[in-house]
């Protein structure tokens, strides 16, 4: 069992930037990847960011270029720097950990946090 525990989150201008952090505890041995998904009201869950333990990341598309994410695999934490946020951004942010290549690839796989809420607004 792992469990994840994220930070973070909370109201942001639109323009302005968050960093939310996740720590896993437990069996971390069994991670291979860790990152980030986000679920809009009324849409899916989808695709933030994942760091892989060999230093690989997937980003996702309506992301791509205004975010970083990194991990510490010895600590299995993951940090994602979001910049200039906007008002659609505004999700509930989940961490996510990944325990095999099938998994990374899979959005609904894995273990999931409780969820923070990001809300992008002036």
């Amino acid at each position: 069992q792992v469990q994840l525990v994220e930070s973070g989150g909370g109201l942001v201008q639109p323009g302005g930037s968050l960093r939310l952090s996740c720590a896993a505890s437990g069996s971390i041995f069994s991670i291979r990847a860790m990152g980030w998904y986000r679920q809009a009201p009324g849409k899916q869950r989808e695709l933030v960011a994942i760091a892989t333990n060999g230093g690989g990341t997937i980003v996702g598309e309506s992301v791509r270029g205004r975010l970083t994410i990194s991990s510490d695999n010895p600590k299995n934490t993951v940090a994602l720097q979001m910049n200039s946020l906007k008002p659609e951004d505004t999700a509930v942010y989940y961490c996510n950990a990944k325990y095999s290549d099938y998994e990374v690839q899979n959005p609904r796989t894995g273990s999931w946090g409780q969820g923070t809420q990001v809300t992008v607004s002036s």
